[in-house]
This record gives C-alpha cells, structure tokens and sequence, in this order.
C-alpha cells in the first residue's frame, strides 16, 4: 500500500524539554494530525546545556546524539513523501547531517534556530572567548547550519534581524514565530493578584540575559526607601550566575528575599497566579532586548502584572499600560520605582480589581493556535 505523502515531517535530535519545541510539534500536528516525526533525544534531563559539568557528563550526551543519526537518517528515507522537513531547536547540527539526504528527496529544510548558538555562548553569557578558536569553530559551523536551510526561524522579529546581519543572510531566508504558553497548563486567573502580603516573583535561568544585578539592586533601594510600600520578594531559579546572585544577595543582607532553587513546571502557573507583581528580564544590553523569554508569555497568560525591560522585542506584543509596566534596561532606579508605583496602585481601594480588568483586556494569550498560525505564515514561502 502507498503511504499518503504529507506537507511537512519533523526530523532531529530537538530538546522536547522546551516548551517552544513542545508546543510547535502541537502545532503541526493540529494542521496535519498524521504528520511524520522521525525523532531521537539526546537531551533528556538536560535543562540547562551551558551547565553540563564533567568530561564524562558531556562524553555520554556526545555519544548519545552520535548514535541517535543513523537510525534517524534510516527513519528519514523511510518515511513518506513531503514537500518540507522541519528542525525543531536546537538544531545546528542536526541540519547539516540532514541536508544531502533532504536534497536527495526534493524536500526544503526550515529550521527552528530560536536562538543562536555562537550568540548565546560568545556574545551573551561570555562562556566562549571571542575570537579564540572554540568561538570561531561554533561560528563556522553556524554559518554554515544556516546556509544548509532554506528557512531559518527565530522567536521574534527583531531577533530575526539580528540574527541575519549576523550570519548576513537576506531578510527571506528569515522569520520569526513568538514562543507562547501551554494554555493546558497557563490559564487565565479568575481573581485579582492578592496584596497581603504583596509578593514580586522572578523565576528563571540564572543567566546574564536576565539581569539580576538590576533585580537585586532594585529590591536594595526599596528596602532602603522608608517610604516604599512592603513588599516580599520571591526569586527562584538555578543557573550560570546562581553562585554570585546568592553571595550578592547574603552579603546586602536583604530581608525581603526568599530563594527557590527550584520549582516544578507543573507549579507554576500556582506560583505565578500567588504572586501580585511578576518581573521579566532587565540586562543592560545585547539580547535581552531582542526575545521574549517563555516566562513572559506564561505571565502573560495567566494575566498577572508584568513588570520587564522595554526594547523592540516586547513592543511586538504588549504595550505599556497600568497590568504592563515597561522600564528601561539596566536601570534599577526605573525598576525600584515602578514596583513601588504598582504596588500602591494595587493596594488602592478597587486598585487590584481594576488592573486584573486591565490585563484581562489587554495581555495577549499566545498559545499553541497562535504559535501555529505565525508558523504557517512564517513558512507560506516553502
């Protein structure tokens, strides 16, 4: 018997860890419930990748992926016929081992890069030296991923610009889909954020891109500020900068501060729905600006007063507003102040009521309907 020949398969050692990937694996399978997955994970338990400590840790994850591309180009020969094949992140290499064989059966590869590899290293946390030959291998072979697809995706569109000047690629060869929330999981909160005691919580990475030198001296000046309202600051997360973020923290001597190293996914959405204010990312400079971290669209979601770093990015999907609070990046003075300006609008008489109005009005839901209709378009050229 024939089997049907399909639009699109979905091919790699993708992290399904991520949410992103998750979430856009849902989505092709909305448009085509059948569609063909031909997939091995390396990643497994692997949260953080830049955190694999030891030659042995890094060996086994090495030789599993190895090992995971003959049986996935055996599947890929294998499976039926499509028009286009599908790379979920992380990716990079992952399209160079696919590009013969795609080639070979007339099928276009669109790659979800989400975010680059070499940028990510190099230029935003510093793990690479620049110039030194790990960072310039990492870009070569970047390069070089990009060139082997014929469509490379990105979160946002200003991450897609940057991402073409820097592997100068032209603007169709690009595009760019938001990352979203699992809405099974992020839902809408029925209440108002509760104001007593008034809790601000920062989940995440602890990575550079967050900026949690700007947290931590914000939290400083308000604790300091005898006229600031009280506030209780939740901050959970592991990570690159978990080691000084603590030392800094422990050393200011900040009592308003409770560490979480660690929280559930599945926890989340409570934790979130708990909290009265809840921040995004803040760093100075560089990609911060240029994404839209997860934890923004699942705070979004349940619809809790977001307070984060204005820049292109954000711009593409929320504006500022009384649920929205937009401050300039590396500012912790902006920061400071537009916490303890959100907290006495929330702990006005109805204040609370009428900010939940307002980000039930104006916060946007972006889930997996949304994610697959900016893909399809995204894609419209293949």
């Amino acid at each position: 018997m024939t089997r049907p020949a399909h639009h699109r398969l979905v091919w790699g050692t993708f992290d399904t860890g991520k949410p992103r990937v998750r979430m856009l694996v849902e989505a092709l399978r909305q448009d085509d419930p059948d569609v063909p997955v031909c997939h091995r994970n390396p990643w497994q338990g692997i949260e953080d990748k830049s955190q694999l400590r030891g030659l042995r840790a890094r060996l086994a994850v090495l030789l599993r992926w190895l090992l995971a591309y003959p049986a996935l180009i055996l599947a890929y020969l294998r499976a039926p016929a499509h028009r286009v094949v599908v790379v979920p992140y992380p990716g990079n290499l992952d399209v160079l081992v696919l590009w013969p064989f795609a080639r070979l059966r007339g099928a276009k590869i669109c790659w979800d890069m989400f975010i680059s590899l070499y940028d990510t290293a190099v230029i935003d946390r510093g793990l690479l030296r620049p110039g030194g030959i790990a960072a310039r291998l990492l870009y070569a072979s970047e390069w070089l991923s990009t060139r082997a697809a014929d469509l490379v995706l990105l979160d946002t569109r200003a991450h897609a610009d940057h991402v073409g000047a820097l592997y100068h690629l032209p603007a169709a060869r690009l595009g760019a889909f938001w990352v979203g929330a699992e809405q099974d999981l992020f839902r809408r909160a029925a209440t108002p954020p509760p104001v007593e005691p008034l809790r601000v919580l920062f989940y995440g990475q602890f990575i550079p891109l967050h900026g949690l030198d700007t947290i931590v001296e914000a939290i400083t000046r308000i604790e300091r500020d005898a006229a600031a309202p009280p506030l209780h600051f939740t901050i959970v997360g592991t990570g690159q900068e978990q080691p000084r973020i603590d030392a800094l923290i422990a050393r200011l001597g900040l009592r308003s501060v409770e560490r979480i190293e660690w929280v559930d996914y599945a926890h989340l959405p409570a934790l979130i729905e708990q909290s009265a204010i809840c921040l995004g990312v803040f760093a100075p400079d560089g990609k911060a600006a240029r994404v839209i971290p997860n934890k923004v669209f699942q705070i979004l979601a349940v619809g809790r007063p977001l307070v984060t770093m204005d820049g292109p990015a954000i711009r593409e999907i929320a504006q500022p507003g009384p649920a929205v609070r937009l401050v300039p990046p590396g500012d912790p003075a902006a920061l400071a102040a537009a916490l303890t300006d959100l907290a006495r609008d929330l702990r006005q008489p109805g204040g609370a009521a009428a900010i939940h109005a307002a980000a039930r009005a104006a916060m946007p839901i972006v889930d997996v309907r949304t994610v697959r209709a900016q893909f399809c378009q995204a894609t419209e050229p293949l």
